[in-house]
């Protein structure tokens, strides 16, 4: 773990109700953290929220659908009037659209509406976020933007199938690196991970890891030294190739 002073310091998760996006709620919560937990289901955000709150963590819900770009200025204005400032994003809110039967995963056979729901879900609501939280970052001087991506995503470990989910990756790290570049200044880290096969709704009973151990690099990567890495792909807390 970083040696980063994380008591107090602001955490916003995104698609946090469940799954991997809750656990690093919790662990980040556990590190001292003051935890911002969004969905875009309400209900399900304050009763994620509660649960987190019961085991003595500093969590509070808020709405936000990646999808909607006011919702993501809705989401900077609650965060900055409850605590001025904001230090690190988790973009974990995902989904996989592609249809899972015969061979309609297949890049031939995938729709527009697909592919498109994939990118807004997956890419654009990453991009819409860290532009209405990067400002609070700057004012502070200080910022970690964690991007959850996947080895599906990968150049590198590309295969076939799946292609809304694929391409919706593979261009959410290339946002990593464009907006990397682009706060390299500002203190602010802007780093991609692959958690792995996690046991999750989206992952299956079957997966190999737990969701506490597929956060472990999204906690690691929040908690970045200021002179730690920008731009870069990580799995097991280690760089991975693109």
């Amino acid at each position: 773990m970083s040696s980063q002073n994380t008591k107090g310091k602001i955490a916003v998760v995104t698609g946090a109700n469940r799954g991997m996006g809750f656990e690093a709620c919790r662990q980040l919560g556990k590190l001292g953290f003051r935890v911002v937990l969004t969905s875009r289901d309400a209900r399900k955000a304050k009763e994620a929220a509660s649960k987190l709150r019961d085991e003595g963590l500093d969590v509070v819900a808020h709405t936000h659908d990646v999808n909607d770009p006011q919702s993501a200025e809705d989401l900077a204005s609650f965060v900055e009037s409850e605590y001025g400032e904001v230090h690190v994003l988790v973009n974990n809110a995902a989904a996989i659209f592609d249809i899972e039967e015969d061979d309609s995963t297949s890049i031939l056979a995938t729709s527009k509406e697909a592919l498109t729901r994939s990118f807004e879900t997956n890419t654009i609501g990453a991009v819409l976020t860290a532009q209405a939280l990067v400002p609070l970052m700057k004012k502070t001087g200080y910022g970690r933007i964690v991007n959850v991506s996947s080895g599906m995503g990968g150049i590198t470990e590309m295969n076939g199938g799946y292609p809304g989910y694929r391409l919706s990756k593979a261009a959410l790290n290339a946002s990593t690196r464009v907006l990397s570049e682009e706060l390299k200044n500002d203190n602010i880290k802007v780093n991609a991970l692959c958690p792995g096969w996690v046991r999750t709704d989206m992952g299956g009973e079957n997966a190999r890891l737990s969701p506490q151990e597929g956060v472990d690099t999204t906690v690691y990567l929040s908690t970045l030294p200021d002179d730690g890495p920008t731009g870069t792909f990580f799995r097991k807390r280690a760089p991975i190739l693109w």
